[in-house]
């Protein structure tokens, strides 16, 4: 059965979209201010414990390490993705380790505790391990809460569905 959605307002769609992109972007500035922040304090911090040299010292360490890892761990997951690949297997928990890979490569790269601390953790399998089964939760429950929402095509075109599979939404249903 080819189903097509259509809005009663189809500016109902596109306030709930706005709201939602606001959302985000609020905890994106948040994120880009309070880490940079709580990194600096902890840096000032450990500065006056230890001294600057140390501190610098450190911070040179773990992005050397760091970076490092992060290409041994690379490497080892374009490895996999070359074995799964040619076994014909979909490499999606290669993939999503090669992301957390490459995300903890940027996180080491900058300087701070915090961000070397997640950095270093995304580096460890067992912890992308666990990483990965959170968000395939998290995706899955988006997914059938309707947050996410999939599109299936198929080779009959829009113009030719039958008018007895149209689903008409009102502004009052995005709202629930």
């Amino acid at each position: 059965m080819n189903v097509r959605l259509e809005f009663a307002n189809p500016l109902a769609w596109k306030n709930y979209d706005y709201i939602e992109e606001n959302i985000l972007l609020t905890k994106l500035l948040l994120l880009f201010i309070l880490v940079p922040a709580l990194e600096l304090i902890l840096l000032i911090q450990i500065g006056q414990w230890v001294g600057i040299l140390p501190t610098l010292g450190l911070i040179i360490f773990t992005g050397t390490i760091g970076a490092f890892l992060a290409r041994q761990q690379g490497m080892q997951v374009l490895v996999r993705l070359r074995t799964e690949t040619q076994a014909g297997r979909l490499p999606t928990e290669t993939l999503f380790d090669g992301a957390l890979v490459l995300v903890a490569g940027g996180l080491l790269m900058t300087p701070g505790i915090l961000t070397d601390t997640v950095g270093f953790l995304c580096l460890i399998p067992a912890t992308r391990r666990f990483i990965r089964r959170i968000v395939w939760s998290r995706l899955e429950q988006a997914l059938r809460s309707g947050q996410i929402m999939t599109t299936a095509y198929t080779q009959q075109p829009p113009s030719t569905y039958p008018e007895d599979d149209v689903v008409i939404i009102d502004h009052d249903d995005l709202k629930s």
